[in-house]
């Protein structure tokens, strides 16, 4: 049985997070005040339980796991359980291409090491197909879940009483709004944007192992599969620069949109 990483402590270990620490035990040593210890362990306690819970952060955990054949099965596990059915059928016929390229390679002279070599290639692609389909999804909810029409009109609408506002303080108040909703509607256009970007990686990828695939059927110089491998290598990290960057996206959007408990304290 695959042993479960220790997430809470991988969340504690994170850098920004022991800097903050320090900072904190610092500053209370320094002002002779426990408060700013005291406020910083509380906020931990929210940190570690709301980014332990994550699954991107879980992957990216799993995915640090030195040679742990159980953990990457379970990582990819993770993946495919967020996936449509049909989204997982579609990875499952790139894995029976992976099979087929690899039978090829071994028919070659001194195959069984050519094929060996070059399956971790092969799966660190599929594992960057399936990050980006899961990636794909988490922005289809974003954009579907978010009324852009209706943050336009609010933007048109508050723009016009800006321009009209006589009062100083309310003509300010109202422009910092308009604002925070023009941000709010360029995030929809890079949302946009990166969902393209993605599509086109995804198509990409399949593509790119179906042409594997069909050279690895007549290929005769192995020389010849390391030149393939090397475009799937940059293809990967193509794909995995575009994951992170819409992780990072992603991470920002559910920082500014928790939930805050509410109820216990009543406005009087």
């Amino acid at each position: 049985m695959a042993k479960t990483p220790n997430y809470i402590k991988a969340a504690f270990l994170l850098p920004a997070n022991l800097v903050g620490l320090t900072t904190a035990a610092m500053s209370s040593a320094v002002t002779q005040e426990p408060l700013p210890m005291m406020v910083a362990l509380g906020v931990e306690g929210v940190y570690l339980a709301v980014l332990s819970s994550m699954k991107r952060f879980q992957r990216a955990v799993r995915a640090k796991e030195p040679d742990n054949p159980e953990a990457a099965s379970a990582a990819v596990d993770a993946l495919l359980a967020d996936l449509a059915p049909s989204q997982r059928d579609h990875y499952q016929q790139l894995v029976g291409l992976k099979e087929k390229i690899l039978a090829n390679y071994r028919k070659l002279p001194a195959g069984r090491v050519l094929a060996a070599s070059s399956e971790p290639k092969l799966d660190a692609l599929l594992t960057s197909f399936l990050r980006l389909i899961s990636a794909l999804n988490q922005y289809r909810t974003y954009l579907s879940g978010s009324d852009r029409e209706h943050l336009t009109s609010e933007v048109t609408a508050l723009e016009a009483e800006v321009a009209e506002e006589p009062n100083p303080r309310l003509k300010d108040v109202k422009g910092k709004r308009v604002e925070i909703l023009r941000k709010r509607l360029m995030r929809f256009e890079q949302a946009g944007e990166s969902r393209e970007v993605v599509s086109h990686q995804l198509a990409g990828i399949e593509d790119l192992m179906r042409l594997t695939h069909e050279q690895s059927i007549a290929i005769r110089d192995p020389e010849s599969v390391n030149r393939q491998l090397d475009v799937l290598s940059a293809e990967t990290e193509a794909t995995d620069e575009t994951v992170r960057q819409m992780e990072r996206f992603l991470d920002f959007t559910e920082e500014t949109s928790a939930p805050l408990p509410h109820g216990g304290t009543r406005v009087r």
